[in-house]
């Protein structure tokens, strides 16, 4: 066996992978190529910002999986992976950006030489890593079109372990200290990107827990940080213009340990917030508590939903969408999981030790206000918040 500093034991990878191809059984799968890289993770160890190329993990019927990547890469492979060196292949940098030949024709040719291009083979058909050429390639080389495995792997790891919960409160530990630093050094006339630099730096200097220290790793989605009416919109970040009274902004951001994030958004009004900011902000505390409460084992994700929104209705406070997604392990560009969604459809039954970010924030028609958790479910009674800090509008005058 490799001798690799693992972030998990090799007997719970093992665990992982009888899960996974049990999961490949029941949707009638012999072999499964799986591109997402936070999927590759949780399945082999591999860490590496390389999932700008054709890379992924060969779950084959018997056997450890396969890395399959850019040769440069499978070095990497070889630094992070618990598989022995037959079991990480690579392809010559003649395929990258190449319109004469593809990384897919590669690909086709490891599975034929495993005897595994004639079995039923599955692919991440809606996955941000998976290109529609790369499909192309694939079917022209197999002859056929391979099976839609779509989240197969995803909901494998929405119940974590001991380890996992470990790391994620760790995270949850740097979400804290980072938002303590935005409290501490956010004033009208400091500029946007010096906020952004202080989140950086204090995220990936990380924290301690317990007397043990450790530090962060890069989030898989840069921070959002919109202000006044920009923060009317979701997804917004940052430019260099200076902050201003009168104006509140939403801190959107996650910790980060060994790739398992912790978001938690909180909102500083500069200055005295409006009547109607204030009375949304009682509205959504008291809905937070009513969907934690809805958040435990039995129930479903459509339950914590529900309960927040009726707290919303019975206010008279006007909200539509989701508002939560698992999370744990993840890659840019997002830190959800993409399985089961925090809506009152969704009839995902809830069990110990799945983990959500909470996220009921409001965009309305002049200001943004988001104070969310990241909640873990308990054995019993109502979820676990894994971050300790405090759930308010904060206002600096």
């Amino acid at each position: 066996m490799p001798d690799v500093q693992l972030p998990f034991t090799r007997f719970e990878y093992q665990d992982r992978l009888e899960k996974v191809r049990a999961a490949m059984d029941a949707a009638n799968i012999d072999v499964l190529f799986a591109c997402d890289p936070s999927n590759m993770a949780w399945l082999t160890g591999y860490d590496g910002w390389s999932f700008y190329v054709h890379q992924g993990v060969i779950v084959g019927p018997e056997g450890d999986p396969v890395f399959w990547g850019r040769k440069m890469d499978a070095a990497g492979a070889l630094r992070t992976c618990y598989m022995d060196a037959e079991d990480i292949v690579g392809y010559s940098d003649d395929y990258v950006m190449s319109a004469d030949r593809h990384a897919m024709q590669h690909l086709a040719d490891i599975l034929r030489e495993r005897g595994w291009a004639a079995k039923r083979i599955g692919v991440e058909m809606e996955n941000y890593y998976y290109s529609a050429r790369a499909h192309t390639v694939l079917v022209s080389q197999l002859g056929r079109e391979p099976a839609d495995a779509t989240g197969l792997i995803n909901w494998q790891r929405a119940v974590k372990s001991d380890t996992e919960i470990v790391y994620m409160r760790r995270a949850a530990r740097i979400v804290e200290r980072m938002h303590n630093r935005i409290l501490e050094i956010m004033e009208p006339g400091k500029r946007r990107n010096e906020i952004a630099a202080e989140i950086y730096k204090t995220g990936i200097w990380g924290a301690e827990e317990n007397g043990v220290s450790f530090g962060g790793d890069y989030p898989a989605i840069a921070p959002l940080m919109p202000t006044g009416l920009d923060a009317t919109a979701a997804h917004l970040t940052w430019d260099d213009r200076p902050f201003e009274t009168g104006a509140a902004t939403f801190f959107e951001i996650a910790g980060c340990y060994r790739r398992y994030h912790a978001p938690l958004c909180r909102t500083i009004h500069l200055g005295e917030p409006p009547d109607d900011m204030r009375r949304a902000e009682e509205a959504v505390l008291e809905g937070i508590e009513a969907g934690v409460n809805a958040a435990r084992p039995g129930n479903t994700a459509g339950d914590v939903a529900a309960a927040f929104y009726a707290v919303l209705e019975r206010r008279g406070v006007e909200r539509e969408g989701r508002c939560g997604y698992p999370i744990g392990m993840s890659y840019p560009p997002d830190w959800g999981e993409r399985t089961f969604s925090i809506r009152p459809t969704d009839t995902t039954v809830l069990e110990p030790d799945m983990t959500f970010h909470f996220m009921p924030a409001l965009w309305m028609k002049d200001w943004g206000l988001e104070i969310t958790e990241p909640l873990r479910i308990r054995d019993e009674g109502p979820a676990e918040f894994l971050a300790d800090y405090p759930r308010q509008l904060f206002v600096k005058k």
